[in-house]
């Protein structure tokens, strides 16, 4: 994994973006819909209901959740780091990829 908390996978040809999310956790960058903060109710609402469907994925390691990620296949991951260093992550690697 690169030092920007971002990471590359090829697998038979195809390439995933995979961006670190906390103590070993990652994501693939092209399957995340939105990243939020927990602090409404709403979006600990829509964490409760994705508990209720086995849709949860906690990868806080016990740490306080600070970041709420919506996958593309209804998953919510509850991360320990702030949403906004998940979207600094996203966007330096995209600079990157421009340059």
């Amino acid at each position: 994994m690169g030092n920007d908390g971002y990471h590359q996978l090829v697998e038979d040809g195809l390439s995933t973006e995979l961006v670190h999310v906390g103590f070993g956790g990652v994501v693939a960058a092209n399957r995340i819909v939105a990243i939020m903060s927990p602090d409404s109710a709403p979006v600990r609402r829509l964490i409760q209901e994705a508990r209720e469907r086995q849709m949860a994925i906690d990868m806080t390691y016990g740490r306080k959740t600070k970041a709420v990620i919506v996958l593309d296949s209804g998953h919510v991951a509850m991360t320990a780091i702030g949403p906004e260093t998940i979207v600094n992550r996203i966007e330096n690697r995209k600079g990157r990829q421009r340059e």
